[in-house]
């Protein structure tokens, strides 16, 4: 857990068109928005097991505590890929200088909502009224607690979203302040609070939600206009890393643990429930598209719906 205590690594200023030290690899600055999400990890993966460097890539990972620092970073040209949630899309239609270029993760079971040990909450029905933690106002997160409300027929105020950060640490600082009822979170560390009773699992979000495009590759338009092969690139070896898991589960567990800190054991549950989630073309799916599309104006981030197709593009996804 001290892992996710450590200050986030400071942002490289390197220029993108460097050579590693080997003279082989081309630097490549990828920020995660939360580095301990199954969504986002395999980038990680892929690195440790070369996978990148084999498609010509040296990246540099920078993590970021939610996705609308990783936004600003990318914003500030300091980041050309970033790994988060479709909900920053939202941010997109308000002008950043980004697009969407893989729905990478179209459904989202490795999100739920857990609860603190010893709490009266028993079932779904109990959360109406209480306070659920989210990542940030403008997470994935929050929109699907609010969903929760909408799809249990309690209306968009019957439950209280409180944005509290997604890292671990802080969430069950929460609980034990009390702060927050329930949190909405990664099923990992749902996983690893029922190994150590701090809480358990209430409901996986999968349970009342579809497609909504829960994870997401953006690249800003400067690396769009200068270098579209390493958009290419990436999306390949990204594509390549997720074949790669799917075949090795015992390494995938390995590398995950040493990322979140979780037991082997916890980060087995979490391998088995989130593998199938990942797209293996990373198209824009009408399901995700139409979802994220109405979550907008739910949360009232925008007036009126944007048009989805103007915030993404499939043309540097891998031709088979």
């Amino acid at each position: 857990m001290r892992k996710f205590l450590l200050p986030s690594i400071v942002l490289t200023t390197t220029a993108l068109c460097v050579l590693s030290p080997a003279g082989s690899a081309e630097v490549l600055r990828v920020g995660e928005s939360s580095p301990a999400s199954s969504a986002i990890m395999p980038v990680a993966v892929g690195v440790e097991m070369g996978i990148f460097t084999k498609h010509g890539l040296d990246v540099k990972l920078t993590d970021f505590a939610g996705g609308s620092r990783l936004f600003q970073g990318m914003a500030a040209n300091s980041i050309d890929i970033g790994i988060s949630a479709g909900p920053e899309m939202v941010l997109i239609a308000k002008g950043a200088p980004i697009l969407a270029v893989c729905n990478m993760a179209p459904s989202v079971p490795f999100l739920g909502i857990s609860v603190p040990a010893n709490s009266p909450i028993r079932s779904v029905d109990d959360l109406k009224g209480k306070l659920i933690g989210v990542a940030s106002e403008l997470s994935l997160s929050k929109w699907l607690a609010i969903e929760l409300a909408r799809a249990r027929g309690w209306g968009i105020n019957g439950v209280t979203p409180v944005a509290i950060g997604n890292l671990p640490a802080a969430i069950l600082a929460a609980y034990r302040a009390r702060n927050i009822d329930a949190d909405i979170a990664t099923t990992a560390l749902a996983f690893f609070m029922e190994a150590n009773n701090l809480g358990h699992l209430l409901i996986p979000v999968s349970d009342y939600e579809g497609n909504i495009g829960a994870g997401m590759i953006f690249a800003t338009t400067d690396l769009i206009a200068t270098n579209p092969n390493a958009i290419r690139r990436f999306l390949a070896g990204w594509l390549d890393t997720i074949a790669t898991m799917r075949m090795n589960k015992d390494e995938t567990v390995r590398i995950e643990s040493g990322i979140t800190g979780f037991p082997p054991a916890v980060m087995s549950k979490e391998y088995d429930l989130t593998i199938d989630m990942f797209s293996k073309d990373c198209k824009f799916d009408s399901e995700s598209m139409a979802n994220l599309q109405r979550s907008f104006t739910d949360m009232k981030l925008l007036p009126s719906p944007p048009d989805m197709s103007k915030l993404q593009t499939e043309a540097f996804i891998p031709k088979h």
